[in-house]
């Protein structure tokens, strides 16, 4: 199983708002801490908020962060949100289809990896903050946070 760009961004835009909830980020902010496209970015920022994920607030002093707490925001709701195509493979139209074992064999292992990504949070993948936010750059870099 390999995850899309959209989602694997969508995931650390949670990671970084999860790192340091108390205060708001920007796109640009993220956009550079983890060297990716601020206008890719935007998109899928925008499928978050709609999603109910983050808010975003307009204006000065604006910014996004999370609509939920981390703890309340499973990874697999996340990826499942945001992963356009959770098919393993193309089985429709395939000529041995109604014979083949494989499709309920893939069918199972993606419910089994998706029962995984269900057990953790948000907050789970974010426990060691001080080192996330140091990481990304909320926080100086000599802090011992």
């Amino acid at each position: 199983m390999r995850l899309s760009r959209h989602t694997d961004y969508a995931l650390r835009v949670l990671i970084h708002l999860a790192a340091d909830p108390d205060r708001r980020a920007s796109i640009n902010e993220i956009a550079r801490a983890y060297a990716i496209s601020e206008n890719h970015l935007m998109k899928i920022v925008h499928l978050l908020g709609r999603a109910g994920f983050i808010r975003t607030v307009r204006g000065r002093g604006g910014g996004i962060m999370l609509a939920r707490p981390a703890g309340e925001i499973s990874v697999g709701e996340a990826v499942r949100h945001t992963e356009p195509d959770l098919n393993l493979a193309d089985c429709d139209g395939c000529v041995i289809a109604p014979a083949c074992g494989l499709t309920g064999a893939l069918a199972e292992a993606l419910g089994a990896f998706l029962a995984v990504l269900d057990r953790y949070t948000i907050a789970d993948v974010t426990r060691r903050q001080g080192e996330l936010a140091r990481l990304l750059g909320l926080i100086p870099a000599d802090s011992l946070s």
